[in-house]
């Protein structure tokens, strides 16, 4: 398995990806697959596991950085824009296309986190795309109006909404407005805020488990604004007859998401539990990541041919 560093362009920002394909055993175009990372995330961590994994078993895949993150271009730095995050992976599609180990008629598009929600969209407004897959999908507007669990008082996004005007009154005025802080300072603390689920994921990104010098600590406050008036299911009817596989963890507090979109979904569907894991566990944990890997495998294989 080869990795190549690769940049392409999204909407006149360029994006740093890495290129993942098996060695060749023959000059045969292979399928490919575009995968997108976590909210916060970068192509090192849990989007690039995948993709490495799948290049294993013969695909040719790229993970990538999202505009105005990582070693990606872009200003304001840590942007969560929701309709970029669909413009990139439509960009990356596009990069594909243009490889020459790649059989642009077999491509597919798999979503982690919140890329699980941005690829949906990509999907259904890119025909290129043959067939779509997410893990631990989330709606990221979803996540920020109602909390990982659904269960979140509405007045704490609309305070939230407050912070973000007021950060543009401060731009305006030529001052520099404060940033959105994800993380707190300890595991203790993210327990506090956000239960387990909060807990897993300062575990994922702010330890040594999977921390990265170039994950987003912070978001820009303008995301927020942008972000609240995205809905990542309206357009599940778009991808049509085009096939769906949707993996859950059954102790993911988010799987409700997933389920919603997967109502949405008209289409040749499915949604695969995986028993006791967690949204975060699916990242990296090897008792789940192998065995949903083999599970995309299967399914990438049926609806774009075989890679090998």
């Amino acid at each position: 398995m080869m990795r190549t560093d690769v940049t392409f362009d999204s909407a006149g920002i360029t994006l740093a990806g890495h290129l993942y394909a098996p060695p060749a055993a023959d000059d045969r175009p292979r399928p490919a697959i575009v995968v997108g990372h976590p909210g916060s995330g970068v192509k090192e961590q849990t989007a690039g596991l995948y993709a490495s994994r799948l290049a294993e078993r013969g695909f040719v895949t790229l993970a990538f950085d999202a505009a105005y993150q990582g070693e990606s271009g872009g200003i304001p730095r840590g942007l969560e824009d929701p309709a970029q995050r669909i413009e990139d992976l439509k960009a990356g599609v596009s990069c594909l296309t243009a490889r020459p180990e790649v059989d642009a008629d077999r491509i597919g598009a798999l979503g982690i986190c919140a890329a699980g929600g941005y690829v949906l969209p990509a999907t259904g407004g890119d025909h290129r795309i043959k067939a779509v897959a997410t893990v631990s999908a989330v709606d990221i507007a979803r996540q920020f109006r109602h909390g990982a669990e659904g269960t979140q008082d509405p007045a704490v996004f609309r305070s939230m909404l407050d912070a973000a005007a007021n950060a543009r009154t401060i731009t305006a005025s030529g001052g520099k407005p404060p940033v959105l802080t994800l993380f707190p300072e300890s595991i203790e603390q993210a327990r506090a805020l956000g239960g387990e689920h909060g807990a897993e994921g300062f575990e994922y990104y702010r330890t040594p488990r999977a921390q990265h010098p170039r994950s987003a600590s912070f978001f820009d406050w303008t995301s927020i604004d942008k972000i609240a008036a995205f809905d990542a299911f309206t357009s599940m009817p778009l991808i049509g007859r085009r096939p769906l596989l949707m993996v859950v963890g059954t102790r993911a507090v988010t799987s409700w998401m997933s389920i919603e979109a997967f109502q949405k979904a008209v289409g040749p569907k499915e949604i695969h539990w995986v028993e006791g894991a967690s949204h975060v566990d699916l990242y990296d944990k090897e008792q789940y990541v192998g065995p949903v890997v083999e599970k995309l495998t299967g399914f990438f294989t049926a609806q774009l041919g075989r890679a090998a």
